[in-house]
């Protein structure tokens, strides 16, 4: 076997015990300092909550009240792109707004393009740099959403829970919304304590819930919505529906765990198709370079393989993810 392929695979070994031994001490070791970080920035950085009160003065349902009110209470239809992309924007939790953000995936695609010209001087490569950078910004922010509503998602049992619990002592659903706010971490917090502040400004809180699902976009917050509006029309015992409900979504989480659990695998083959030819390319540069260094001037085969692996992965994710 070819020396330098050796030297390469034993310093892929190598770096990936390291990330292994890594990961292992994290959650050994530092899931307790972790913990406590989180405590020290709900209790000590109250920043957070002056800026979770200014941003609910600044928001859009105070420019018209009565035309919010009715477009929130109407329902909304299928967004459109752009109000996709800024949901996908307000949801990852990360302080740009779309106009930035589009601004920067413009930037890079034009940076991307001008050196990707300069070095290679072939309009097809410099389309392929201007399409990486003009989505790879964006793809960052959208798997920065997912991972958000993905923790948002599994903290929101425990906020039932608690919930439950300040109704049972006798407090209004307003101070059980504002007790998730003061003690569970961030991102729960931040949005229960916006919520909270639209109230203390005079919004009604049907529509403020009704506005908390479509800031997040999660399923689990729409049927707590829905429940918390029938309770109030019919009347009930709120405590005991917060409770159920809690468990309601417990069981969702658990049932979707499962689900990712099942699919693990048809998952990890796709990132194994994915990663094989970019893999091969490697070895052939590093086994026969004369040999495979000819590919780079004819891009269009390049490019061909890259759109199939695109194609490949996509239809690997519809099989393998879906909504219940």
């Amino acid at each position: 076997m070819n020396d330098e392929l050796v030297l390469i695979l034993a310093a892929a070994s190598a770096v990936a015990f390291v990330v292994a031994a890594f990961q292992v001490a994290s959650d050994l070791f530092l899931r307790d300092r972790a913990r406590v970080s989180d405590r020290v920035d709900v209790e000590f950085l109250k920043k957070k909550a002056a800026a979770s009160a200014a941003k609910a003065k600044k928001a859009s349902l105070f420019k018209n009240l009565d035309q919010m009110d009715a477009a929130v209470r109407g329902g909304e239809g299928a967004p459109t792109w752009a109000q996709a992309f800024e949901s996908m924007v307000e949801q990852s939790g990360l302080e740009i707004t779309p106009a930035r953000l589009l601004t920067i995936s413009g930037g890079a695609a034009a940076a991307l393009a001008t050196l990707t010209f300069a070095a290679r001087g072939r309009l097809l490569d410099t389309a392929l740099a201007a399409v990486a950078g003009l989505v790879l910004p964006v793809f960052y922010v959208k798997k920065r959403r997912d991972a958000r509503m993905e923790r948002l998602r599994s903290q929101l049992p425990e906020a039932f829970e608690l919930m439950a619990r300040v109704v049972r002592a006798g407090q209004s659903l307003g101070q059980a919304v504002l007790a998730v706010a003061q003690e569970f971490p961030q991102p729960i917090s931040a949005e229960f304590a916006y919520c909270y502040e639209q109230q203390n400004l005079g919004l009604s809180p049907e529509v403020t819930f009704r506005e908390l699902t479509r800031r997040t976009g999660i399923v689990e917050l729409k049927i707590f919505v829905l429940a918390v509006l029938v309770q109030q029309q019919t009347g009930g015992n709120l405590a005991e529906m917060l409770v159920k409900l809690s468990g309601v979504v417990r069981e969702r989480y658990r049932m979707r765990a499962t689900v990712q659990a099942l699919t693990a695998e048809g998952r990890m083959q796709g990132w194994v198709l994915a990663a094989m030819p970019p893999i091969m390319l490697l070895l052939l540069l590093v086994m026969n370079y004369d040999y495979a260094v000819v590919l780079f001037d004819h891009s269009e085969v390049l490019t061909a393989t890259l759109a199939a692996v695109v194609v490949g992965m996509l239809w690997i994710r519809k099989i393998v993810n879906f909504e219940f």
